[in-house]
């Protein structure tokens, strides 16, 4: 099992990486170079206390990054996470979400979001799987709420919550 640690400013150019082959199984090399923009280097640079990396002797193995939220006490969100394609199925973001959920918890928090695609029915197990609901949107596809233009025009998301504690 990869250790875990919290994130730094100088993993941003590994994670970027990590993006652009992660998801090169399932996006043309555009695509996948488009869906690391999601990942400003601002990030590692204001979140790195709240994000965390998987690390083994290879490298990079997964990470999530997330950040609790400015504007109130009790929430934190969940913006990123990969796993090397090697090692999904092996709980890897489980240990991620749950060492996230612990320190959210530590700091106060109580309740975690996140978002994703409508068309990613992995995530949407996933997050319903570790205690997330699904928040009502103003439309459904398929029997499931989702928000319209959620990240701008045609990008709709599911918005998930998990109280922790939960």
């Amino acid at each position: 099992m990869p250790a875990l640690r919290q994130a730094q400013v100088g993993d941003h150019g590994t994670i970027v990486d990590c993006v652009q082959r992660w998801w090169g199984d399932s996006r043309t090399p555009q695509q996948a170079r488009e869906l690391s923009l999601l990942l400003p280097k601002l990030f590692l640079q204001f979140f790195s206390r709240t994000s965390l990396v998987l690390e083994d002797d290879t490298g990079i193995r997964g990470f999530l990054v997330g950040f609790h939220a400015a504007d109130n006490d009790e929430e934190a969100y969940i913006h990123f996470v990969g796993v090397d394609p090697q090692l999904r199925g092996q709980g890897m973001a489980r240990t991620l979400y749950t060492a996230f959920f612990h320190r959210a918890a530590e700091a106060g928090r109580t309740q975690v979001r996140a978002i994703t695609s409508p068309a990613n029915t992995g995530s949407i197990a996933f997050h319903r799987a570790l205690g997330f609901t699904v928040e009502s949107g103003d439309r459904e596809v398929d029997g499931l709420p989702v928000h319209s233009d959620y990240d701008g025009p045609g990008q709709d998301r599911v918005c998930f919550r998990r109280t922790l504690g939960s």
